[in-house]
């Protein structure tokens, strides 16, 4: 079972569509939710889009205003369990709403939404407009099953 290299974490965490979120909440309680994320470096943004949320006031935003420390982590499961695999980021995050005055600010702002574009059309046709969140990866950690090389596919 190897630890996979930090290119290749990397490489397969930009690669994959949907990541958990993971912020600590209240009472040091964990908080989960699926994103849909961008990686620029060892940077990953994700934004609060116009999908309908069950209030405004978003959990995962009130817990990064406090404790800033979150995890992603993306992963393949597959019946063949030689094909399992994942990737956990582990930084810190902090938020950039969309009215956020001045100019660096605001290209922060726009270049996230822009890297959300590239990577989902449905950010193309109707872009995110609440806040973005940019995580600063202090961590890689990867797994999978077997090595690349030891595949027979």
């Amino acid at each position: 079972m190897p630890d996979m290299g930090q290119d290749e974490a990397r490489r397969r965490f930009g690669a994959a569509r949907v990541a958990r979120l993971a912020t600590v909440g209240t009472g040091g309680r964990p908080h989960l939710v699926p994103v849909v994320f961008a990686r620029h470096g060892d940077g990953i943004v994700t934004a609060v889009d116009r999908k309908p949320k069950r209030s405004g006031r978003l959990r995962r935003l009130d817990n990064i205003a406090v404790h800033p420390a979150v995890s992603l982590i993306v992963d393949q499961y597959d019946e063949d369990w030689d094909r399992l695999w994942w990737v956990r980021a582990d930084g810190d995050a902090r938020t950039v709403p969309p009215d956020v005055p001045g100019a660096d600010a605001r290209d922060e702002y726009a270049a996230a939404i822009g890297l959300l574009g590239q990577k989902y059309p449905q950010y193309r046709e109707q872009p995110p407009d609440g806040p973005v969140i940019v995580v600063t990866v202090r961590r890689w950690n990867g797994w999978r099953a077997v090595a690349e090389d030891d595949r027979a596919w």
